[in-house]
């Protein structure tokens, strides 16, 4: 069925200048012209739906133009919806929830002056956190949100305040922080697009994430997600330990060359009763944490 923009903009819910912007930007197909008149199909009313459910799972306009062109296909979709925290199951659901994935199921859903309430962080502080990259909001359904994991992680930076660390130095680690997680990460994705991703999406990879037909498109989006799955929590679980343990040798090397007989004993104590096996082992050879 053809119609005037008019009539597209009254059945898509979606003005007129929205459908022309959208034009503009690729999103949405020329119409047929007849002369000076345009007309619209049945297939810029399904685009323009499929927009609009894009759009309430949180992708951006950018994303959707290279979804809707063919350039990233259903898997790249799904694993979008993934890291996104919202997926094509929890579209409809409470938009005060954020769905598995983006901060555990179930956790609320946060705007920053609410975060800063709950915290009791000033807004003004949050804001310059969230400037220096320490604080990263969760895009759900095109707006900027923030989970249980931000509470707390707001409330240990205000801990670290609290003992004494001036704001300014704090902020110069967060940002020299940022800079080297950034970095990392993107080394990270690197790996995992070459090794996991792609293998997948062509179907050379034969194993268990392709279910037996590796070149099917909705095999490749079930490995993605299980591939997704198992790997972030994997590469959190690592990183986490490594910075850790780095942190603690770190701090063990500064304790005995500056602290006092009376610090070190303290130290070496409380590894002796708290730390593994390894950690005793190495207190025990007189070199903490090495």
């Amino acid at each position: 069925m053809e119609m005037r923009v008019e009539q597209l903009s009254a059945q898509a819910d979606v003005s007129v200048d929205t459908i022309r912007y959208y034009q503009s930007k690729g999103l949405l197909a020329p119409p047929r012209r007849e002369g000076r008149i345009a007309w619209y199909g049945d297939e810029h009313l399904e685009r323009l739906g499929r927009i609009r459910s894009l759009q309430q799972r949180g992708f951006t306009l950018a994303t959707i133009a290279r979804l809707v062109s063919g350039e990233l296909d259903a898997a790249d979709e799904a694993l979008l919806g993934q890291l996104t925290g919202v997926t094509p199951a929890a579209g409809g659901a409470d938009p005060g929830v954020v769905a598995d994935g983006a901060g555990g199921e179930g956790s609320t859903l946060l705007t920053l002056a609410e975060l800063a309430d709950v915290t009791g962080m000033p807004l003004a502080l949050l804001k310059a956190l969230e400037a220096e990259g320490l604080l990263i909001p969760t895009r759900v359904a095109g707006q900027e949100r923030y989970t249980d994991e931000d509470v707390d992680a707001s409330r240990a930076g205000l801990r670290l305040l609290e003992w004494g660390i001036p704001l300014t130095d704090l902020l110069d680690l967060a940002r020299r922080h940022n800079e080297a997680t950034e970095a990392t990460a993107r080394q990270a994705v690197e790996l995992f697009a070459r090794h996991v991703r792609d293998p997948l999406r062509t179907g050379s990879r034969p194993d268990a994430l392709t279910h037996g037909d590796p070149a099917g498109a909705a095999d490749a989006v079930d490995g993605l997600l299980q591939a997704y799955a198992e790997l972030l929590p994997a590469v959190n679980t690592l990183v986490g330990h490594h910075f850790t343990r780095t942190l603690v040798r770190v701090a063990l090397d500064h304790v005995e060359r500056e602290g006092s007989d009376r610090e070190r004993e303290a130290v070496r104590d409380r590894i002796r009763a708290e730390g593994g096996a390894a950690d005793r082992r190495a207190v025990d050879a007189g070199s903490p944490g090495r």
